[in-house]
């Protein structure tokens, strides 16, 4: 974690309180319902004013049962990031696994992202003051999500191989990685040449421009002889 991810997940009350290791989650959906408390408080407090205390009134249990499933706030933090990354990316998938062809399923993902970073129930914004969780999720856990998707890319890259959708020699890794980074600028880079609160112009611009570099060479003829 970058030490601004380690302030900003540290600061605040409770920053620095260590207890039990997390377990796995309750029978009874104990941890879900810290969870789920723990983003409501996020919306309402911001990263900065979270506390466990206030975690634990909002899910109705003790300040001891949030830490019998997570040592301390910044874990509490992480774990509510990764449920909301994980949100996020399952919903992309529903809407990718609903196209057929990889430059279609890019340009649907581009779509969805630029359609959904900021909505409530997939990143849970945050106070006017802060960042939307989406936001704070990329500055904090940026390696974590470039992994994560690199790895949803690749069944996708597979299939495209397999319909000649790809040129031969194209490392599936790489160019998994390749559309992350393209799908994270998104996110965070702001549009000159089109307009990107446009779907058709999003999907346009990806066709046109980045899943082309993957796809097979066109052949060429040599010249003939005048």
């Amino acid at each position: 974690m970058s030490s601004r991810a380690s302030a900003s997940a540290s600061a605040g009350p409770d920053a620095g309180m260590a207890g039990a290791s997390p377990s796995a989650a309750a029978p009874d959906g104990t941890e879900e319902r810290i969870l789920a408390a723990a983003e409501r408080c996020l919306a309402r407090l911001g990263l900065a004013r979270l506390s466990l205390t206030d975690v634990a009134a909002q899910a109705g249990v003790s300040r001891g049962a949030v830490y019998l499933h997570f040592a301390d706030r910044r874990a509490l933090i992480d774990a509510v990031l990764t449920r909301a990354a994980g949100r996020f990316v399952a919903r992309c998938a529903e809407t990718v696994r609903r196209h057929r062809t990889l430059v279609d399923q890019v340009a649907e993902a581009a779509v969805f992202i630029r359609e959904h970073q900021a909505d409530q129930v997939l990143t849970l914004r945050l106070p006017a003051d802060e960042e939307s969780l989406f936001a704070t999720l990329l500055t904090t856990r940026l390696e974590r999500v470039v992994e994560e998707w690199v790895d949803f890319w690749l069944p996708y890259l597979a299939a495209a191989g397999e319909r000649g959708e790809l040129r031969d020699g194209v490392d599936h890794r790489r160019a998994s990685e390749w559309i992350v980074r393209m799908m994270l600028s998104f996110a965070i880079m702001p549009a000159v040449s089109f307009d990107a609160e446009r779907p058709a112009e999003v999907r346009a611009f990806v066709r046109s421009f980045i899943v082309d570099g993957l796809g097979p060479r066109p052949e060429t003829n040599p010249a003939t002889p005048k």
